[in-house]
């Protein structure tokens, strides 16, 4: 017989069994016990769901533009995205004493291709109030506050306003977007005011809206228009709903001041008796002397001052841009290429309106084109005529950014040059060698890869770029130009006028004035200028423009980016620039280009004036007037032209 483990006896076996028995069973009552509590929990917390109501989560959203009434739910277009939500249920109300019910949302059919609110339960839509009234005009203004409509007068817009583009791909957009002077869009209106814009066609403009800017472009507003016509004209004014007109006779002056009581309504139209008629602003001095206007002229009152804007044909505007913009001595093929680039930037401010407040597409100043400076000239009429509706377009099919300027030094420049986002983009504006050998290439006289289409490159190296600048090329179009090189010798070094050039550079742009400090350059406005101990060229762009200098102090380094900034803090505004054929030009507040190289000139360690050798005029990017203008006289037409200054783009016509 086996002998016992723990020499327990009988009796102790027996009360050891009787033990593990019993704590067996109070574990079995511990586990039903603790069951018992977890039931008796979720019994409390179902009755105190019972005591809270579900409370379904509701979102309303505004001004959703309403695509398709699918089966499976609403098809909208929000935040420029296309959703789908779907549909909801709603109770339904039943005769008293019956149980509530519910049924899934329908859609009223009037809301499809409809601003409407929505509201959604849970995510499903289970509401939908269409904006169903809406009005169309002729947009003549819009601002942050509200959108100005022929006919209707300013109306304000909703605080949470949607645009969307319905022609072409669906898109959102802004009152920035709406075509100025044409009744393209529809404007949905809720409770006096615009909550809904809606774009709807593209279709080809022949009028722009043109502000003019008061007497030599030194001031956006006028103080007191006065006005005259050579045919007889009237004055419309007043509100929309009572319009009153006043006769003049040929040579008549009207004075239109802020307090003048033409001014009870939003606008004041002059407009000639005739289509041939020019009014002509008095008190307003140009090149020409006092300019006259074609079409018609719309006085808009601001705290600030009277806006006029000229509404006129685009060609018709163009007569006046063209010889304002390239000499009318120029051959016609470059006259010709003129015109299209002129037509192609305008018809390009056409479509996004650079004074959208003053419901203008642009203003007559060198800030966008140059308009009626110079009288009208039979040779740049001519040019706008043969060239009628012509537009410069990418290989994409969009405008192309037609940028052109006076000369160039040999070479050209990209659209970094003025570091936008979008400069990148424009691939067909490129750094290239402007010379024969090169234009022959490219319209296929000659055979073979480009020997210029890495030249932009190579002139980023500071000594690539110098021994360029400072030699000649007899075989570049421009050659022969007196600005395709000059020099610009500063003998004495202003710091002070150095210093507030900085300091409105930075106010300007901050980005583009910066500090040397302990973590490398920053954006800290420049206060005080110590003696300066060297300046030079940092970084060159594309075929060599000065994109970055460096002004360095015994205390300090300031880098100074951008080929506008440089060519502004370096010019004193005393020195001449002496151009290559021996004559001076004054220079008072830009450098010619950015296209030089400097010689500092020192007394011991300190700049005391500096030398500038460079070359051409203007930004360098796009199309060189003056190479046109050779190209030309070498035999070479408007369409060569363009197609060499603007790769890869092709010439149609919007009339077509």
């Amino acid at each position: 017989m086996g002998r016992n483990r723990w020499n327990l006896n009988k009796s102790q076996r027996m009360r050891l069994k009787a033990f593990i028995i019993l704590l067996g069973i109070l574990l079995i009552l511990i586990l039903l016990f603790g069951k018992l509590v977890v039931t008796l929990v979720h019994m409390w917390e179902n009755r105190h769901r019972k005591l809270v109501p579900y409370v379904p989560q509701i979102q309303q959203l505004s001004n959703i533009w309403i695509m398709e009434l699918q089966q499976d739910g609403l098809l909208v277009f929000q935040d420029g995205e296309s959703r789908l939500y779907p549909y909801g249920m709603i109770a339904v109300k039943n005769r008293r004493g019956q149980e509530p019910s519910q049924r899934a949302f329908v859609p009223d059919p009037a809301a499809r291709e409809q601003v409407a609110d929505l509201v959604l339960t849970d995510g499903r839509v289970t509401g939908i109030v269409p904006k169903l009234n809406k009005i169309n005009g002729r947009i003549l203004s819009a601002d942050g506050e509200g959108i100005e409509v022929e006919g209707y007068g300013k109306i304000p817009l909703d605080a949470d306003y949607k645009g969307y583009r319905l022609y072409d791909s669906l898109a959102m957009c802004t009152a920035g977007d709406i075509f100025f002077g044409y009744n393209f869009t529809d404007l949905c209106i809720d409770r006096g005011r615009v909550c809904g814009i809606l774009l709807v066609k593209e279709e080809a403009m022949e009028y722009v809206r043109v502000l003019i800017k008061a007497s030599d472009y030194n001031s956006t507003l006028h103080a007191q228009p006065v006005l005259t016509c050579n045919t007889g004209y009237k004055v419309v004014y007043g509100d929309y709903n009572s319009l009153q007109e006043e006769h003049h006779e040929p040579g008549e002056e009207v004075v239109i001041g802020p307090e003048s009581g033409y001014f009870t309504g939003q606008r004041v139209w002059v407009i000639p008796d005739v289509l041939t008629g020019k009014v002509a602003i008095k008190n307003c001095n140009r090149n020409q002397g006092t300019p006259s206007y074609r079409g018609q002229l719309e006085l808009f009152k601001t705290d600030e001052g009277i806006a006029v804007v000229n509404e006129v044909l685009l060609e018709e505007y163009l007569y006046s841009v063209v010889p304002s913009e390239m000499p009318s001595r120029y051959p016609k093929e470059a006259l010709k290429a003129q015109a299209i680039c002129a037509r192609t930037y305008a018809y390009g401010c056409m479509v996004h309106a650079g004074y959208p407040k003053y419901g203008a597409h642009m203003d007559d100043s060198t800030t966008y084109q140059v308009y009626n400076n110079i009288l009208e000239q039979e040779t740049t009429t001519t040019a706008v005529k043969e060239t009628y509706g012509q537009l410069l377009y990418t290989g994409d099919g969009t405008l192309a950014s037609t940028y052109y300027y006076s000369t160039s030094c040999g070479v050209g420049t990209d659209a970094n040059v003025w570091k936008t986002s979008a400069g990148a983009k424009l691939t067909y504006l490129r750094a290239m060698g402007l010379n024969r050998t090169e234009m022959n290439r490219s319209i296929g006289a000659s055979g073979g890869a480009s020997e210029q289409e890495s030249l932009g490159e190579k002139l980023r190296d500071e000594e690539a770029f110098r021994a360029f600048i400072t030699s000649k090329n007899p075989d570049d179009f421009e050659a022969g130009e007196s600005w395709y090189r000059w020099t610009y010798k500063v003998e004495k070094l202003d710091t002070e006028r150095l210093l507030d050039l900085l300091k409105k550079r930075y106010k300007a742009n901050p980005k583009y004035v910066l500090t040397m400090g302990s973590k490398g350059y920053a954006s800290i406005e420049p206060e005080t200028l110590d003696q300066i101990t060297d300046i030079y060229v940092e970084s060159r762009g594309s075929g060599g423009t000065a994109d970055e200098i460096v002004i360095k102090t015994k205390t300090q380094q300031i880098k100074v980016v951008t080929g506008h900034n440089i060519r502004t803090v370096l010019c004193d505004g005393v020195s001449k620039v002496v151009r290559q054929d021996g004559k001076t030009a004054n220079s008072s507040s830009l450098l010619p280009s950015s296209f030089f190289v400097i010689e500092t000139i020192k007394e011991g360690e300190n700049v005391v004036g500096y030398t500038l050798t460079g070359g051409g005029f203007g930004h360098g990017v796009g199309m060189s007037q003056n190479g046109a203008r050779q190209m030309a006289d070498n035999g070479y037409n408007a369409g060569q032209i363009l197609l060499f200054f603007y790769d890869n783009c092709e010439i149609k016509s919007n009339r077509e």
